[in-house]
């Protein structure tokens, strides 16, 4: 598994992530399966957020880890705030940002976070009250690497403004399907397609000009909501080179499209949220290869673009 040093962050860190919203549906024993599978093969960042089944996800994880072997020192651990499904509200204030860590760190029975992402903007957010609770979680040695997720380059910007840590990591959903991260940049100016619309307000060429990691989320998904585009008939044109590109490094197609999402120079980490151990092996196998600057864009092509 190939690591990358993150530019005011985690040194050494898998480029491949274990995303852990799904570990709910595994008995303790079957997690620590899982999280024996991801560091055997090389994986040493897991992705958590308090949202994850309210919480279950982090403690399955907790109870699940001491059973490993694996030394905490070894693992960089994730975890997001902000989201409250039973409130139905996004939440960045001090206080409940404190509060949440507090509620993570319980669970995942830890003393620390390696890294805290604000999870999705809270749209009345205070950046000085996230700059006060960023200022004591660090004082206090409960997290050590802060990002955001879901968030355009003028909340980081205003977030920049007063928090004084560096922002590292920034959480996007990034695919073969879902590409609107490079879109707008190749359809500029084109009347033709509503590709051409900035949806995010470059946020990917902001992280890279600022030194954010992107974390890419849903790297094997359909749209939001739509299932894996492997193997689906939606998708026959996309899976015919994924296939054939599979047989040639001698890998799955799941691993052929994170490689896709490894081989832009953005030096992304891709996030696998699967609960099977075989296919996460399959996925990890991704790092071994390099596609060439013709199969990344064949690749981009059969997934419904075109070159303008």
């Amino acid at each position: 598994m190939k690591t990358i040093n993150v530019v005011n962050g985690p040194e050494n860190a898998s480029e491949i992530i274990l995303g852990c919203m799904r570990m709910p549906k595994l008995s303790v024993e079957e997690a620590a399966v899982m999280i024996r599978t991801a560091a055997d093969n090389g994986i040493n960042f897991f992705d958590h957020a308090t949202c994850y089944e309210d919480g279950v996800a982090e403690s399955r994880f907790g109870d699940a880890f001491g059973m490993t072997g694996i030394k905490r020192e070894d693992v960089f651990i994730q975890s997001k705030c902000g989201i409250h499904i039973d409130r139905k509200e996004f939440d960045w204030s001090r206080d409940d940002i404190l509060e949440s860590v507090s509620g993570s760190l319980k669970r995942l029975k830890t003393d620390y976070l390696d890294v805290l992402l604000l999870h999705r903007p809270d749209l009345i957010f205070d950046p000085e009250e996230v700059a006060e609770a960023f200022d004591l979680l660090e004082k206090e040695g409960k997290v050590r690497y802060f990002g955001v997720s879901n968030v355009t380059p003028g909340q980081l910007m205003l977030l920049k403004k007063y928090v004084r840590q560096h922002l590292v990591f920034d959480q996007l959903q990034f695919s073969l399907d879902q590409s609107q991260l490079i879109d707008g940049g190749l359809y500029i100016n084109n009347l033709t397609t509503e590709r051409s619309i900035d949806r995010d307000n470059e946020v990917l060429n902001y992280c890279r000009l600022n030194d954010i990691t992107i974390q890419a989320w849903s790297p094997l998904q359909a749209g939001m909501f739509g299932g894996c585009f492997i193997d689906n008939p939606d998708f026959s044109e996309l899976n015919e080179v994924l296939g054939r590109l599979a047989d040639k490094y001698g890998v799955t197609k799941s691993a052929v499209a994170i490689a896709w999402i490894l081989r832009h120079p953005a030096r992304m980490q891709a996030i696998a949220g699967t609960m099977d151990p075989g296919h996460l092996a399959d996925i990890c196998r991704a790092s071994d290869i390099r596609l060439t600057h013709h199969e990344w864009y064949e690749l981009y092509l059969t997934s419904g673009r075109f070159l303008p």
